[in-house]
C-alpha cells in the first residue's frame, strides 16, 4: 500500500477514475484495506471520496467491500456509493465525501467528550450497527475511526464506514447462523475487541455490541486501562491487552460513570453466540439516562460548541489555522463545522 501511495503521489492530480469522471486531488486517509483520496467531479466540481487498492494486492478486499456497500445502500448513516470497479491496475470505490471521524473529533475536543455528547452518539451508533446486523453482516472492527460525521445537511448524522473486515453471520434466505468455532485469529482492533474475540472464538453480533461498549467508555474516560501496554511482538501485546481486559471488572472500568454503562457491557458479555442483541433495550438504557440528566436532544455536540467559539474568534480576528488545529486529516476532509472558519467550501 505504501508503494501505491508513493506511485500516485507524484501524479495524483493527473489521475482520473470512475469512467473519466473524477480527478484525484490528494490522499486523505487509509482504511483497513486501501488508501482514500479526495477527488473532484470533472464536470460539476462535486467532491467525493475515492478508495483505491492495487489489483495486485496480496489479499484484495475492495471489491468485496464494494459489494457489501451495495447490499447496505439506502440505510441511514451508510455512505452512498457512486461507482465501483477496476481501472488502471486499481480496484476503485467512489463514495460520498464525509466529515471527520469520531477519533479526530475526540482529539479536537482534548480527548474528552461530555456525557451529553457520548449519549447522543451512542444512540446513533447502536442504530448503525443494528442496521448492518439486520442485513446479515457483522462489522468486526467497531472503533472511533470507523464512525464519521456527515457534512452539509448531514453534519449531525453519524456514518459507519470501512467494511473490509465485515462478515456474513447468517444466510439471508434460510437465516441459518454461522457455526460456533474456536482457534480464530483476532480480527479487528485489539483495543476495542471483545473478550471472546481475544479468546479466538468466532465473532457474532454480540462482539460488535461489546466493542461499542469499550468505545463509549473510551470517550468517557479519555483512555482504556489496556492502552499503552509494552511488548516485544504484536502477539505478546495482544495477549497483554487480553489479560488486562479480562482482569478488569466491568464495574472498575465504568467506576465514576452512570451505572447504565456497566449494565450495557454486562448485558453484551452475557449474550450467547447466536443470540440477537436487544437493541431497543440498549438504546433505552441511554435514552432514559439522557432524559434523567435533563439533556435536550438538540444535536449540540462538544465540537459544535467549539465551532461556535471558533466562529466568534474568527470574527474577532483570530487566525483560522490556530482554531482548526486538533483535527488531523483522516478518512475525511472539509468538514463544514471547522471549515466554515477556515473558509473552505463543502459540498
Amino acid at each position: 500500500m505504501a508503494k501505491m501511495a508513493s506511485a500516485l503521489s507524484s501524479k495524483t492530480s493527473e489521475f482520473i477514475v470512475g469512467q473519466n469522471k473524477y480527478r484525484l486531488v490528494r490522499k486523505i486517509g487509509s482504511g483497513s484495506f486501501g488508501d482514500i483520496y479526495l477527488a473532484i467531479h470533472q464536470s460539476n466540481g462535486e467532491e467525493v471520496a475515492v478508495k483505491l487498492e492495487s489489483v495486485k494486492a496480496k489479499h484484495p478486499q475492495l471489491l468485496y467491500e464494494s459489494k457489501l456497500y451495495k447490499i447496505l445502500q439506502g440505510g441511514v448513516g451508510i455512505p452512498h456509493i457512486r461507482w465501483w470497479g477496476s481501472e488502471q491496475s486499481y480496484n476503485i470505490l467512489i463514495m460520498d465525501l464525509l466529515g471527520p471521524s469520531l477519533e479526530d473529533l475526540f482529539n479536537f475536543c482534548s480527548r474528552k467528550f461530555s456525557m451529553k455528547t457520548v449519549l447522543m452518539l451512542a444512540d446513533q451508533m447502536i442504530n448503525r450497527i443494528e442496521y448492518v446486523h439486520n442485513k446479515n453482516f457483522i462489522h468486526r472492527d467497531i472503533k472511533p475511526d470507523n464512525f464519521l460525521m456527515g457534512i452539509g445537511r448531514h453534519c449531525n448524522k453519524v456514518f459507519l464506514i470501512d467494511f473490509g473486515l465485515a462478515k456474513k453471520y447468517r444466510d439471508s434466505r434460510t437465516r441459518q447462523h454461522i457455526p460456533y468455532r474456536e482457534d480464530k485469529n483476532l480480527t479487528g482492533t485489539a483495543r476495542y475487541a471483545s473478550i471472546n474475540a481475544h479468546l479466538g472464538i468466532e465473532q457474532s453480533r454480540r462482539d460488535d455490541m461489546e466493542s461499542l461498549g469499550y468505545v463509549l467508555m473510551y470517550f468517557n474516560r479519555s483512555s482504556l486501562p489496556w492502552q499503552g501496554l509494552k511488548a516485544n511482538t504484536k502477539k505478546q501485546k495482544y495477549e497483554k491487552i487480553s489479560e488486562k481486559k479480562m482482569s478488569t471488572p466491568v464495574e472498575v472500568l465504568c467506576k465514576g460513570f452512570p451505572a447504565e454503562f456497566a449494565m450495557y457491557l454486562n448485558y453484551c458479555r452475557g449474550l450467547r453466540f447466536e443470540e440477537a442483541p436487544d437493541y431497543m433495550y440498549l438504546r433505552q438504557l441511554f435514552r432514559i439516562l439522557f432524559r434523567t440528566l435533563n439533556y435536550q436532544y438538540d444535536y449540540t455536540f462538544d465540537w459544535t460548541l467549539l465551532k461556535q467559539k471558533a466562529a466568534a474568534g474568527a470574527v474577532a480576528g483570530v487566525g483560522s489555522s490556530q482554531l482548526a488545529t486538533g483535527v488531523k486529516t483522516g478518512e475525511c476532509i472539509y468538514w463544514d463545522v471547522l471549515c466554515t472558519v477556515a473558509n473552505i467550501g463543502t459540498s
